[in-house]
């Protein structure tokens, strides 16, 4: 007869094993711009004097008699 003798297991420290994965995330940046046209409008105000002359003119008389007419 055969006697088989079983020994306490020996334990090894556990092997650690890492498995990656990888995903994507996109996250989205807005950078609102806005223009405004602004149009500039510029009323130029010329002022104008227009002389004009004129000539006037007086006449005067003046009667002078020297005596009397006869008759």
């Amino acid at each position: 007869m055969h006697h088989c003798k079983v020994l306490p297991p020996i334990v090894h420290p556990t092997k650690c094993c890492q498995h990656h994965t990888f995903s994507n995330t996109i996250v989205p940046h807005i950078h609102p711009q806005h223009t405004t046209n602004v149009n500039h409008q510029h009323y130029e105000h010329v002022h104008y004097y227009p002389h004009s002359y004129s000539n006037y003119d007086p006449v005067t008389e003046h009667h002078k008699y020297c005596g009397k007419p006869c008759c």
